[in-house]
């Protein structure tokens, strides 16, 4: 077996459940056709509403700005095929829900070129004005095997992760469970630099080792703009393999929601051919801007930036938690106060990306004085933070990320205009590779990110704090409705902030699948016996409570 993102907080198996031939689940017949809203044609809003239809629904799809969402793949002018990728960009195997749909519709990956791995061919690491060239771990001095060897030592100390690993990969729900949830209770209120600091390996080990683990981490290099998060969220990273055998979509990601949107799979009710296209006469609709109940037939109403005002029995949405209080007018009552607590107190982090075209891979091109290649994957401390290449073959113009940085480091460049973030980016490479001209192979205009300052994110990506267990529980479970008084009723929540795995769209597809489910419920449908779904799994294997 391999290992997959099963759990660790709630046991489900969602790739064999969307694999089974049983099906999702049946609704009756009388729902047939009932239209539902999916707020956010991301990836979460846009594998909903594919799921909502296979089950003979009609989902109704409003999007406030690009199609996509944050799986954004942007292209460079004057080039048919040569893409940016703004938003998702590496993929773990792991993620075979999201796998699932990337099978569907025909797409093809390839490893993506993270520090020290083949795909990236070499790599430097310039810290303190100290540059190390490298081809593998074992290129590069004694003081960072020190750190990766401390890193899986506390890993093992504090979580005892060889054997929680071995139970993901097995999918012994039991058993995770009963290493995992004492864990909660421990690392709930306790940061990620905590567990680090505190462990007996880097104890014993020097200030330095924990400064170049920060800047040049595990994986997909430095992780010290998340030494603040809740460990929890860490331990799932590494437990899952999130961080590790990560793939890029050829030709851009972004082409996954749009070909689940004119795909036209087998459904129950609707007749061969149909799309989500097609039953949403080919568009979106707009900005949602209110969302309030209708007291007269407790159904949901949806009110969109040109006025148009629809009734829905359920409504599923996948935006981020705050526009719910900034973007969209959302009646109070639709949620419990201490769900909009948890909704309030979502922490997004910061995060950008400077993108250029240029004429070829010439970073390929052999030093005369080193004999290395002119330039590598580059991890440092300089403003770029990391620095990715992409081949797209000898005679096609290539991509180079110059920047992708988080937090503080995203803020410095927040109020730049896209030629000035290019040219800080220069500089600093500049002084990593001293006579390297790179602006001499830069073809056309860059391309740049701050998710911050779009009004319909707000932020990247989630990023728990201590204590936020509680929050993050109270949202991810909300699916699960029968509890809850009827005027909550009906209204879904999904997306990679719902997820207990921020960052990673795998965790927004499985908040979409646990809202389907929900939907399901709602209308009065079931799962089947043979193929039983997140509610059914719920009481069992959901997450632990904590007091």
């Amino acid at each position: 077996m391999t290992l997959t993102a099963f759990g660790p907080d709630f046991t489900f198996a969602y790739d064999a459940w969307l694999q089974h031939p049983a099906g999702l689940g049946q609704l009756p017949p009388d729902m047939h056709g009932t239209s539902v809203a999916v707020i956010g044609a991301g990836a979460a809003g846009i594998v909903a509403a594919y799921e909502l239809m296979r089950l003979g629904l009609r989902p109704i799809v409003y999007e406030a700005g690009k199609f996509g969402g944050r799986l954004r793949s942007e292209r460079f002018e004057g080039a048919e095929d040569i893409i940016a990728e703004l938003g998702g960009m590496r993929f773990p195997r792991s993620s075979t829900a999201f796998w699932h749909y990337l099978d569907r519709v025909g797409l093809q990956t390839e490893a993506f070129p993270n520090p020290l791995t083949p795909a990236a061919g070499s790599t430097v690491i310039d810290l303190e004005g100290e540059k190390h060239f490298a081809r593998t771990l074992a290129d590069l001095p004694p003081l960072y095997a020190e750190v990766a060897r401390a890193y899986d030592a506390a890993l093992e100390e504090g979580a005892n992760f060889a054997a929680l690993r071995a139970a993901v990969i097995a999918r012994d729900a039991d058993a995770v469970k009963a290493i995992w949830d004492p864990l909660v209770h421990d690392w709930d209120e306790r940061t990620f630099y905590d567990f680090v600091a505190s462990s007996k390996a880097f104890r014993g080990l020097s200030f330095r080792h924990r400064e170049v683990f920060g800047q040049v981490g595990f994986g997909t290099g430095g992780w010290d703009s998340d030494f603040p998060n809740s460990m929890l969220e860490i331990l799932r990273v590494n437990l899952l393999g999130l961080d590790d055998d990560q793939q890029l979509v050829v030709g851009g990601v972004g082409q996954m929601p749009k070909r689940l949107w004119g795909d036209a799979p087998a459904c129950t009710h609707w007749p061969a051919g149909t799309s989500l296209a097609s039953l949403n006469g080919g568009a979106t609709r707009g900005r949602v801007c209110t969302l309030e109940r209708d007291d007269a037939g407790g159904d949901i109403r949806v009110t969109d930036r040109w006025g148009r005002r629809d009734h829905y029995k359920a409504v599923v949405v996948t935006c981020q938690s705050h526009l719910l209080t900034t973007s969209i007018r959302t009646e109070e009552r639709l949620f419990d106060q201490k769900l909009w607590m948890a909704l309030d107190r979502t922490r997004y982090m910061q995060a950008a990306k400077t993108f250029v075209m240029v004429d070829r891979p010439f970073w390929k091109d052999t030093d005369p004085v080193t004999g290395q290649p002119l330039m590598s994957m580059t991890l440092t401390d300089r403003i770029t933070r990391g620095t990715y290449l992409f081949d797209n073959g000898p005679d096609r113009p290539a991509v180079i990320c110059l920047s992708y940085a988080w937090m503080t480091d995203a803020l410095k460049v927040l109020p730049h205009s896209a030629e000035k973030r290019v040219d800080l980016a220069l500089q600093a490479l500049g002084a990593i590779y001293p006579g390297v001209d790179i602006a001499s192979h830069i073809r056309g205009e860059p391309i740049c990110v701050s998710w911050e300052s779009d009004e319909n994110f707000l932020g990247a990506f989630k990023g728990a704090l201590p204590g936020h267990y509680r929050y993050n529980h109270r949202m991810y479970g909300h699916f699960m409705q029968d509890a809850m008084p009827e005027e909550q009723r009906g209204i879904f929540l999904a997306g990679d902030g719902i997820s207990w795995t921020p960052a990673w769209v795998e965790g927004a597809v499985q908040t979409a699948l646990n809202a389907v489910s929900g939907v399901l419920r709602h209308l009065g449908g079931q799962h089947d016996p043979l193929n039983p779904g997140p509610a059914d799994r719920w009481a069992r294997h959901g997450p632990v409570c904590l007091p």
